[in-house]
């Protein structure tokens, strides 16, 4: 459970990180419209990085932990897949990047799901 919290606080750390990059060094380089892309990639980042703190915080709490944790990893996934390619399609402007985005949303979709089967069942 401890590692949801150092994940949730890395992901946090980077969302951070990569949000002052694109306000700063990719606002001018980017067209408004991948400006967008990256944003909302910094958007889902933010929020999936908190819902990791927040499983770390109350794994601990539920009798269902085991689901939690595994739901935890689904998001990090979610994370990695939906946010890091809309970072590379905004980036790189291959529009094929795209066809990544939604595994990413069904990702964060399953790991919630999980996350209320563990509530559920407590």
């Amino acid at each position: 459970m401890k590692i949801l919290l150092v994940l949730g606080c890395t992901m946090m750390f980077l969302a951070v990180a990569l949000g002052a990059f694109g306000a700063h060094a990719l606002k001018k380089r980017l067209s408004a419209d991948m400006m967008s892309i990256f944003q909302t990639g910094i958007q889902y980042h933010i929020a999936h990085g908190l819902g990791l703190v927040l499983l770390g915080a109350v794994a601990g709490n539920l009798v269902h932990s085991s689901l939690v944790v595994t739901a935890g990893w689904i998001m990090l996934m979610g994370i990695l897949l939906f946010s890091g390619s809309l970072y590379a399609l905004s980036l790189s402007g291959v529009k094929k990047l795209g066809a990544i985005t939604p595994i990413g949303g069904v990702a964060f979709l399953v790991s919630w799901v999980l996350v209320i089967v563990a509530v559920v069942q407590n």
